[in-house]
């Protein structure tokens, strides 16, 4: 535990982002850091866990979320944010933006939400967001999206971007990690069951 905690805790002088090089250096560093965390994670939540803060951290937004598709909603599993936004809710892939990166397969900036026709405006009045930022998990057939989410103003940049879609990748990887470990160590206890019954 005490390991996962210093893998989620940035680096007290992790710079926020000002589109030049040494914000991309000093975000690919963390993002390394970030990987090799994913990579031993064995189940979704601690997934989650490290995504929730990932996403937020690199980017320097005041808000992140995991949205996982649920059939034909949009499930918000877990968020990281300056107050709450969606956790525990569901909403139709055909209202909300995370539906939309889904379904078309690709990132989004949107610099001011409200003048956005892909924005459910009464679901974000009530929060602090003024632009966000959504890159879906898994391109090709996507099993969710990432958000970030800024208080004020904010117009992404393609590094940005790349790297909130770097992390999506990465968690889709680490997804599928998870539900192969799960499908290994349940055939292994099927094979231990069946070695118990012919003994």
């Amino acid at each position: 535990m005490a390991r996962l905690e210093k893998i989620l805790s940035p680096p007290a002088t992790f710079p926020k982002p000002v589109n030049d090089s040494t914000w991309y250096t000093h975000a690919m560093e963390r993002l390394i850091v970030v990987v090799q965390a994913l990579s031993g994670a064995r189940s979704v939540e601690t997934i989650n866990e490290i995504v929730r803060h990932a996403a937020r951290d690199l980017t320097g937004a005041d808000g992140a979320t995991i949205v996982l598709r649920d059939g034909e909603f949009c499930y918000y599993a877990e968020e990281n944010a300056i107050s709450p936004l969606w956790k525990g809710k569901r909403f139709p892939l055909d209202n909300c933006v995370s539906g939309w990166v889904m379904k078309n397969r690709e990132a989004v900036m949107i610099e001011d939400i409200y003048k956005d026709p892909r924005v459910p405006h009464d679901a974000y009045r009530p929060t602090f967001v003024k632009s966000m930022a959504m890159v879906p998990i898994r391109h090709n057939d996507p099993i969710g999206a990432i958000g970030n989410y800024w208080a004020s103003h904010h117009a992404a940049s393609l590094a940005e971007l790349n790297i909130l879609q770097a992390l999506a990748d990465t968690t889709s990887v680490a997804l599928s990690n998870v539900q192969l470990y799960t499908e290994l160590e349940m055939n292994i206890r099927m094979l231990q069951a069946r070695e118990e019954q012919v003994r």
